[in-house]
């Protein structure tokens, strides 16, 4: 397989927004304006009229591993930030839908692109099937917490192929199968049930994890979502009623890592290592600052966060997509849970989709070329077969 030189070209991307109030730091948001930015990879002395698009919620992708070794390849990738890059705390997904169209706009529009393709890795699947459902059947108006957002007005432009890999279903489902049912005082961490607690040496209930106690863990998981999301919908409610200036409020959720699959390699059952997790040790993990959902506003959590009421659903997404689907599902991965992929391409609407497991790699695919390449093999016949090399 040719390996080709990268050229990279800095992308700036603005277009119009009229928000009630500034809800990101910086030149996003304010200034009537949404300001984006991303990179533009493309390998030297091939050129293509097919961009893939990776893009996530919260991240920038462009140093990992994947979208690299399909520039290499000789496709033509544009690795998107959202507004809300490297920050979720404000978040809202409808609003990511409108910074992805205007990403592909500018793709058709201004350089000539014939074919995008939704390159979706990770958490970057649910949002490019949420876009695509959006896209081909639009109907939001509002957020979850009633705020104007123009989705079905905003004309997106459908891709023309999608691919989910290493995908989850969203980042509600992984919050609701990670949060830590222990925790009985959202004010403190340390005040816990230590019955729910699988991180307490004491608890009797360890790995292999009855049925019975897996069931009521992941009620109480549930249980305690919802609330939260009472909690968020009610102090909505009440800055809402005192009709000041005070529009929204940020708060902290505790010990939201806490899957008992991590520990239990008989949940779920793949090739992942026991007592470990895509951020390490589990316990550091959903204690430390860097977990699902740590940080949120009210909006935010609602949109991305609760089960209840977040749109970006992978399931119900994928089964309004029409266009070609490619699922790729890593059979180590240490992030996402064995079901997902699965479920998310039994789910699709779309006549023509494809499943392929790749055995033994995981989220990241780190120290794992070989598992790379057969990834990116999967991928180039794919686009192949389907007129978009």
């Amino acid at each position: 397989m040719t390996q080709h030189d990268i050229d990279y070209r800095w992308v700036h991307i603005t277009y119009k927004e009229d928000a009630a109030f500034v809800e990101t730091y910086g030149f996003s948001g304010n200034q009537g304006a949404v300001n984006l930015e991303g990179l533009l990879m493309t390998p030297k002395g091939a050129p293509s009229s097919t961009l893939l698009i990776f893009m996530h919620p919260a991240s920038t992708l462009q140093l990992l591993p994947v979208p690299q070794a399909t520039v290499k390849a000789g496709w033509h990738v544009l690795c998107a930030a959202s507004r809300y890059a490297k920050n979720d705390t404000a978040l809202i997904l409808e609003k990511v839908l409108l910074d992805l169209g205007a990403y592909i706009r500018h793709a058709r529009e201004q350089w000539g692109y014939k074919k995008i393709v939704l390159a979706g890795w990770s958490g970057g699947g649910s949002l490019a099937l949420f876009y695509q459902s959006q896209a081909e059947h639009p109907t939001i108006s509002q957020t979850p917490a009633g705020d104007p957002v123009g989705v079905a007005s905003a004309d997106l432009i459908p891709a023309d192929a999608v691919i989910v890999q290493a995908a989850h279903i969203s980042r509600a489902t992984m919050l609701r199968d990670m949060l830590d049912p222990s925790v009985t005082d959202e004010h403190d961490p340390d005040n816990r049930d230590p019955t729910l607690d699988i991180s307490n040496a004491r608890n009797p209930n360890r790995p292999p994890y009855s049925a019975d106690f897996i069931a009521a863990y992941r009620a109480a998981q549930l249980a305690r979502m919802r609330r939260i999301t009472a909690w968020v919908k009610g102090t909505l409610a009440t800055l809402k009623a005192r009709n000041t200036a005070e529009l929204e409020r940020g708060f902290v959720t505790h010990r939201t890592l806490a899957d008992p699959r991590f520990l239990d390699p008989a949940l779920d059952p793949n090739d992942r290592k026991p007592n470990w997790c895509y951020l390490g040790n589990p316990e550091t993990a959903n204690t430390g600052p860097v977990g699902l959902a740590r940080f949120s506003t009210l909006r935010s959590w609602l949109s991305q966060w609760s089960i209840d009421d977040s749109r970006a659903d992978g399931l119900k997404c994928a089964a309004q997509v029409s266009v070609p689907l490619l699922a790729i599902e890593n059979s180590a991965d240490d992030a996402v849970p064995q079901p997902h992929t699965a479920a998310i391409f039994n789910a699709a609407g779309s006549t023509d989709k494809t499943m392929h497991v790749i055995r033994g790699a995981t989220h990241y695919y780190a120290g794992q070329p070989d598992k790379l390449a057969e990834a990116l093999s999967i991928t180039r016949q794919w686009l192949t077969a389907r007129g978009l090399a």
